[in-house]
């Protein structure tokens, strides 16, 4: 017969209902055995409906269940094709059903099939007898119609296939009758037809042929010697000709099954009875059991699994040890009862990893199917997954699970799952089978980078070098790979009416700002830029961050003597009055320096003088007095060199030149400040006056209102503030005075910079002298 044939006559399809979004259809084949390589099964695709071009990019695959792959297919043209040789018998045993399954996935969408395939038996092996001979002692007192059970032939094939009858060659006493068992398959039983006679024929010898039912038919013989015994008038007899029992399987060897009873009336050795295996006992029954020949316990001798067979028929003869001993027999129906021994399997049909961490809920993260060989509840599976992890177990239909995300998910979190899939029977006590599905996150571009500070501020020195480092930016991004790669740059801005490039540069990898140029911090003092960190993921993302640059003064200018201004390019000229008292105050020197703070504050000492006994000079305010009463014997003119000395570190230095001419009389008076005749010119030989009197330390404004004059000046308390007056340290800037009912004011407030107690004075003041 051409089994390729046959496999195109016995194949049959049907499409179920789908189940769920993803199981659209359940297809079923029937195939026989013993097809060659390359045998048609079925074109898969056409009944499933896919598109035969697109199998290769959906990843159409199947995923077998049994240990070998015995079915492929061509996804060139989606036929179905057996790839090994499939042997039913081995595949199947005795079961007279015998398939397998398969799932079909195909991708974008995700989509699964379930393929039943059914293996049809075909008639690959003859009926053969366990012996070649069969020996039977028959008592020449048998009645016409006893029955003695004959060698049962056994056929791999199943069904039609198998044993379907017995033939018994010709004789003149014996003839067979053929019976079928629950399980269908046939035994023959001898039946004596006419009387025996051990002194006309000791021994008769017939063949006994076994012959399938298949086409063609299949045949198998074994001789059947019959030796006539002298009469043993009694045979033994079983209590019941029928025991049914229930085992568990995986009963332990020795497990007693039953004790069965049987009885002789004779007495001696034709009342001594054995037990043994019938003829009708299948070789699997004797694997498994064992008859002790004494007690007549059957015991079981191998593995009971239910899930080969739930049922056994156990033959057993009884037979007394007398001459010409006849042999009783009984069915025993021992029904295997099934015990949760079979642990749930997990397959993981379909995987899809990683997962984006902005796949919306719902998405599919991997189909899984389980199963369990035991029945009943035994076989019943439930599967769960942990409540803590953003996923969720749906059932597709029975079996059959699909993961799926509940939640968005974070890389940034979590980039990875260890999803742990438990599937646990209902038997008692419950088996389990735990899976570990390894869940990986994909990064999406969607954090921005962050400074590790809200805003930065950095102090530089003035005179510093072009090039030279002033800080260094770090941001990080929470993101991965590309996506957090980081780029650094300045935004556009002025400095100065300059663009903020002239003045400063950043390194875009690693965040290192650097001074373009070298900074006057008498020009300026403090400026701010604006730092930008971009991502390179798509679409990118960026933050900023402001840099505070704070100038500091670097003591380099030299302090300026502004007053007495010297005559003619020669020293100033001061007249004093001999009738002067000590403490008398000559003249003031007044000098500015450009720097700031302790930079700018300024000390004056004399450095030369013609009678060191005369003069002084006030430490902090420059200030000329007498020391003594001026006498006759005075010189009519001193020589006084003042050094004036600012608090940097090193001091910087200037010196003033006076000459003082002591006269007998005094100088004329200073014209009123109210005369109508004063004016801006007059202004260099006016000595004024600033007394500012403070209540506590903690007032922060100072409105000093003087006419005339247009200067500012910067106040600061000496370190003795609680003891000492205020001294004028240096000229600031005319565009902080106001104007107000035509009256220039004069604003103290605390100097930055200066310790505490320090203020800056600004208004319009006259110079001094």
């Amino acid at each position: 017969m051409d089994l390729r044939r046959a496999g195109g006559l016995c194949l049959w399809t049907w499409l179920a209902t789908c189940l769920l979004d993803l199981v659209l259809a359940q297809i079923r084949y029937s195939i026989p055995e013993e097809l060659e390589h390359g045998a048609f099964v079925g074109n898969i695709a056409e009944d499933l409906g896919l598109d035969v071009d697109r199998l290769t990019a959906r990843r159409f695959r199947i995923v077998s269940g049994a240990r070998r792959q015995y079915l492929e297919v061509n996804l060139e043209n989606g036929v179905l094709f057996v790839n090994e040789r499939i042997d039913r018998e081995e595949l199947c045993e005795q079961n007279p059903s015998c398939s397998f399954h398969l799932q079909v996935v195909v991708e974008n969408p995700l989509e699964l099939y379930r393929v039943e395939v059914e293996i049809l038996d075909v008639n690959d092996n003859s009926p053969s007898f366990p012996w070649s001979e069969f020996n039977l002692d028959i008592s020449e007192s048998a009645v016409p119609g006893s029955r003695f059970p004959l060698e049962s032939a056994q056929d791999a094939d199943v069904g039609e296939n198998s044993v379907s009858s017995y033939l018994l060659s010709v004789n003149g006493h014996f003839v067979i009758d053929v019976q079928t068992r629950s399980d269908g398959s046939k035994f023959a039983e001898l039946i004596l037809e006419t009387p025996l006679d051990r002194e006309r024929q000791k021994l008769h010898q017939m063949v006994l042929t076994a012959v399938d039912g298949g086409s063609p038919e299949r045949s198998g013989t074994t001789q059947v010697n019959v030796t006539v015994l002298d009469a043993n008038d009694n045979a033994p007899v079983f209590d019941q000709s029928f025991y049914r029992v229930r085992l568990p399987e995986n009963a332990p060897k020795g497990t007693v099954v039953i004790r069965l009873n049987a009885s002789d009336l004779d007495e001696g050795p034709n009342g001594d009875i054995t037990y043994s295996f019938s003829g009708h006992a299948p070789v699997k029954v004797r694997e498994l059991f064992a008859v002790d020949s004494r007690t007549g316990e059957i015991k079981v001798k191998g593995l009971v699994d239910y899930e080969k067979a739930r049922m056994h028929e156990i033959y057993v003869q009884a037979k007394d040890k007398g001459p010409s001993g006849v042999a009783v027999h009984c069915k025993v129906l021992v029904s295997v009862l099934d015990v949760n021994d079979n642990l749930p399997e997990v397959i993981l049909t379909s995987v899809s990893t990683p997962v984006q961490e902005d796949a919306p809920p719902g998405t599919v993260i991997a189909v899984i199917s389980v199963m369990d060989l035991d029945s009943g509840e035994n076989g019943n599976v439930d599967c769960e997954i942990p409540h803590h992890v953003p996923f969720q177990l749906h059932s597709s239909f029975r079996n059959y699970y699909t993961l799926v995300t509940c939640d968005f998910l974070d890389r940034e979190t979590v980039p990875e799952y260890n999803v742990t899939l438990t599937a646990r029977d209902m038997g008692t006590p419950p088996l389990f089978t735990r899976k570990t599905i390894a869940v990986q996150v994909s990064d999406v571009n969607d954090n921005a980078p962050r400074f590790k500070q809200p805003s930065y501020t950095v102090y530089l020195m003035e005179n510093n070098a072009p090039g030279a480092a002033l800080c260094s930016l770090s941001a990080h991004d929470t993101d991965s790979d590309q996506n957090a790669f980081l780029s650094y740059s300045i935004l556009d801005g002025s400095i100065q009416g300059m663009p903020v490039s002239t003045y400063v540069s950043i390194n875009s990898d690693n965040g290192n700002v650097y001074a373009l140029r070298s900074f006057d911090h008498e020009q300026l003092r403090n400026f701010q830029i604006v730092v930008q960190a971009r991502d390179a993921g798509f679409p990118p993302m960026a933050s900023n961050v402001t840099v505070s640059v704070f100038v500091l003064d670097q003591n380099d200018n030299v302090p300026i003597v502004v007053s007495p201004a010297p005559q003619n390019g020669s020293a100033a000229a001061e007249t004093v009055p001999r009738s002067v008292d000590a403490g008398y105050l000559v003249t003031k020197i007044t000098a500015l320096d450009a720097d700031s703070g302790q930079n700018s504050r300024l000390f004056y000492q004399v450095l030369q003088a013609s009678d060191p006994t005369l003069f002084s000079v006030a430490l902090y305010t420059g200030e000329i007095r007498t020391v003594r009463r001026l006498t006759e014997k005075d010189a009519a003119r001193q020589a006084l060199v003042v050094l004036v000395k600012d608090n940097g570190q090193p001091s910087l230095t200037a010196t003033a030149s006076i000459i003082l001419s002591l006269v007998d009389s005094a100088p004329e008076l200073a014209p009123d400040l109210g005369d109508p005749a004063f004016g801006p010119e007059d202004s260099a030989s006016l000595t004024l006056y600033l007394i500012v009197s403070l209540e506590g330390t903690k007032k922060s404004n100072l409105d000093i209102q003087i006419a005339p004059g247009k200067y500012c000046y910067k106040l600061c308390l000496t370190p003795e503030s609680s003891k000492s007056d205020f001294m004028f340290l240096k000229p600031y800037s005319p565009s902080a005075s106001t104007v107000r009912n035509n009256t220039k004011r004069v604003t103290a407030q605390p100097a930055r910079g200066v310790r505490s107690g320090a203020w800056r004075i600004t208004g319009p003041l006259p110079p001094m002298r």
